[in-house]
This record gives C-alpha cells, structure tokens and sequence, in this order.
C-alpha cells in the first residue's frame, strides 16, 4: 500500500484537503491528532514525559499542553527529548492503522512532513500552500491569536519555497471549489501510479 505524505504550514488548509481525500474513499492518518492521543492514553510516554519535566506535565491523568509547551518553547534540546518520546510511538501506531485499511493509498498528514525527515518514509508527498496573509487571516479567525504570534509561528516552520523543493505535488488552497477539482485531479493520478 502506497503512504502519500500531506503537509503544509499553518493556516494553509491541510486538514480541509484530508478532508476531500476522505470524500474520496482514502483513509487519513493525522500525526498531530494521534500523537495527542497517545500522550492521553499510553502509560509509558506518560511515565517518560513526566520524568522528563515533572509531575506537574499530567494533572488528572490527562496531559499539561500549556506546561509542556511552556518548556520546550525556546528550548530546542527539550523540544528534540521530547520529539524522541512521541515520534517513533506515533510511527509505530501509524504502522499497526495502516495494516488495517484497505484502501489503495492512505494519507500521512504532518506538519512537519520535511522538517523531521517523515517524507523518507512516503511514497509521494503532498504540500498545501496558500499566501502568508491568507494563512494568517485563517488563524486569527480559527484561534484569535495576534498577528505577532502568528507569524512567530510561522517562522518556526520552514517556508513554502523550501518545502516546495522536495514535494511531488503541491495544491494551492484558495479557492475551495477548485482545491476539490486538484484534489481529484490528483487522486486519478495516484491510482494511476499505483497500478503502474
């Protein structure tokens, strides 16, 4: 089975093109959904994590976010610590979900498909672009954040350019409507692909 990685920054609409590929009959995988999953429910990261930051990372069992993320901000040695307790769980829950689709191809939808070298493991991989002031006008409205944090964010991630240089395809979401006709367009070719 095919794994078709799905990337973009934020705010550039990758989960509305998971969206119509699941339309489409293709199963999603979203890294970002199943790695907060795994840090409520698996017993071991939970063990790792706390002893990493303290007992204060859990409270009522489930996950601190906002004290985690208080720190690993600005500190990238326990930001890489941490990425080592929760990737290689989610690369391995996504190899148990995968052997159980039955699908031509399934998606893997990561922020940071490029950036942590997950596109290795892809077949073909998709990246999402839509102009910065477009993806900012997205997040304010989705979260209320403020321009300045936004765009802190955002150069926290690489840019579209740089990204653009080791996807296979890329889809501009602007326009939903046509997003849909891209996203269809590129669904024929994958099949496509598969059967070559």
């Amino acid at each position: 089975m095919k794994i078709v990685g799905l990337t973009g920054g934020i705010g550039s609409g990758k989960t509305t093109v998971a969206n119509f590929f699941e339309e489409l009959g293709i199963p999603v995988y979203i890294a970002d959904d199943a790695a907060k999953h795994l840090m409520n429910t698996s017993e071991n990261i939970k063990r790792e994590i706390t002893s990493l930051f303290g007992l204060d990372s859990y409270r009522d069992n489930l996950p601190d976010r906002k004290f985690i993320a208080s720190r690993v901000f600005n500190d990238q040695k326990k930001l890489n610590l941490l990425n080592i307790i929760i990737h290689p769980a989610v690369a391995a829950d996504f190899e148990n979900w995968k052997l159980q689709q039955d699908a031509p191809y399934v998606i893997y939808e990561a922020a940071i498909l490029f950036e942590k070298e997950g596109y290795k493991k892809c077949d073909y991989t998709i990246l999402v672009t839509a102009p910065r002031e477009e993806k900012i006008r997205r997040i304010k409205a989705r979260d209320n954040s403020s321009v300045e944090d936004i765009q802190e964010r955002m150069n926290n991630q690489w840019d579209d350019e740089r990204k653009a240089k080791l996807a296979d395809f890329q889809i501009q979401n602007l326009q939903l409507e046509q997003t849909r006709r891209d996203v269809e367009n590129l669904h024929a070719i994958l099949l496509k692909a598969r059967k070559n």
